[in-house]
């Protein structure tokens, strides 16, 4: 112990198929029926929309990753380039935002589980699932990306045979008595956009959600070895695989069935693969959700170690988190972290789902905090580089500085939507609040040390 250097241990095809992993989620195998029923096929253009703001922010991240490749990331750019608070705010609401979505994750392992083993508890299978991979980071950085590769990789092999499958039906009928579907259900019941633009716009807080976890491209630029390349391909990349599983799932999904009845026979996933008779098709679904919720818990427990590293790397946490194991990963802070989850084993079994329900509406809010502020701390880094460096940056982002005004405009239009929804608005009361108690604790924190350091100063 006491290296202070992170491993560089990650190779270019584990971060790829890391942040693909960690949007590609329970969201769009359970969830995607929610946005449907609002935007019904024209989700599609609520997707892509979404899909190009995060593609300047993608590259507005990538541009200072590569400049200068660190563990804490998103939180470390806000300090230097927009102030300590900044940092502090994005650091600790980041790491908080993983510790909600892993607990809910971990109870969903209990959930899956639970289909193959009803006499179990629910609880068991959520504290093993926490223990095991805990372990898994505490090991190496190599050992959390070769298990996040492989998690990663059931999930978009089975998006891949859906889009075929689904293909399949729509242009040969296979699976339909040989009579091909065709797309004509995208606009036969009600059009392709039956709710019209209010429609969109409602789904897009939903949709948004469902990218959250591609940042997490940033927070492994201080373990990835060949940053500029590894980084740099793997966010031009991601955007467009991301696009195309999202899109291409739920335009074979909606071609095949009338967007106004999906959800209403269980998940679309199970339906299409059932068509074409394959039997254990849920059995099949429910293994690779499993897997879904294992790599978004093995991802959590690695965003929160690697933010609580740098925290206390900036002096905004105990010192006691920067220390590093032999093995050449920040071993207090993911035990500190996991800690933290283990008692969220313990709140899912007693808290009413209702109320833990409100809880993950912070991840929401919490999410835009993120990207905004990689939006400001990037137009910071850019103004404050003189012509002839701006010429020479290695990553440059595109269409700037108008890119990033867009969206963050659209960021901001996703804050105001929240209020429209009563499922949502609670975000604008939780996300404010947690908001303005890491102020509290900031300026706390920084009167005690004042205080400090007048006493040993004699004053």
């Amino acid at each position: 112990m006491g290296d202070q250097k992170l491993k560089r241990g990650l190779e270019e095809r584990h971060i790829t198929l890391m942040s693909l992993g960690a949007c590609i989620g329970v969201g769009l195998f359970l969830g995607s029926a929610t946005t449907i029923k609002m935007a019904g096929p024209a989700i599609l253009l609520a997707y892509i929309v979404a899909g190009a703001v995060m593609f300047v922010i993608m590259r507005s991240l990538g541009e200072m990753a590569i400049e200068n490749p660190v563990a804490g990331s998103f939180s470390r750019y806000a300090q230097d380039h927009l102030g300590p608070i900044y940092g502090y705010i994005t650091g600790w609401n980041y790491w908080f935002l993983w510790i909600v979505t892993c607990m809910a994750e971990i109870t969903a392992v209990g959930v899956y589980m639970h289909l193959w083993y009803p006499s179990v508890p629910n609880w068991i299978w959520a504290l093993a699932a926490l223990v095991i991979m805990a372990a898994v980071n505490l090991i190496t950085v190599k050992a959390y990306g070769e298990f996040e590769f492989w998690f990663a990789l059931i999930k978009i092999v089975a998006i891949i045979l859906m889009i075929i499958v689904g293909l399949a039906i729509i242009l040969f009928g296979i699976g339909n008595g040989g009579v091909a579907t065709g797309i004509h259900n995208l606009w036969t019941h009600g059009g392709f956009a039956p709710n019209g633009l209010k429609g969109i716009l409602m789904s897009m807080t939903m949709v948004m959600f469902a990218y959250l976890g591609i940042e997490m491209l940033g927070v492994t630029a201080g373990e990835v070895k060949n940053p500029e390349k590894a980084i740099s391909r793997a966010v031009n990349t991601v955007f467009w695989r991301i696009l195309v599983f999202y899109v291409g799932a739920l335009f074979v999904i909606m071609s095949i069935y009338p967007w106004n009845e999906i959800g209403t026979a269980g998940s679309p996933f199970v339906l299409t693969f059932e068509k074409i008779g394959i039997p254990s098709a849920a059995g099949i679904i429910n293994f690779v959700v499993l897997t879904a919720a294992l790599s978004s818990c093995n991802s959590g427990i690695f965003s929160t170690g690697r933010m609580l590293f740098n925290l206390a790397d900036q002096g905004q946490a105990s010192s006691s988190f920067k220390r590093i194991s032999r093995s050449g990963v920040p071993s207090r802070a993911i035990l500190a972290s996991a800690g933290v989850l283990l008692i969220g084993v313990v709140l899912n079994y007693f808290v009413p789902e209702k109320v833990f329900v409100w809880v993950t509406s912070i991840s929401t809010f919490g999410a835009i905090w993120t990207w905004s502020m990689i939006l400001l701390s990037q137009l910071k880094f850019r103004k404050n580089l003189s012509a002839e460096q701006q010429k020479i940056l290695k990553f440059a982002a595109p269409f700037w500085p108008i890119g990033s005004y867009l969206s963050l405009a659209f960021l901001a239009m996703v804050i105001v939507l929240m209020a429209f929804s009563p499922d949502t608005r609670i975000a604008l009361y939780v996300g404010p609040l947690w908001l303005l108690f890491l102020v509290g604790m900031y300026y706390g924190k920084g009167l005690q040390q004042q205080a400090s350091n007048s006493k040993s100063s004699g004053v």
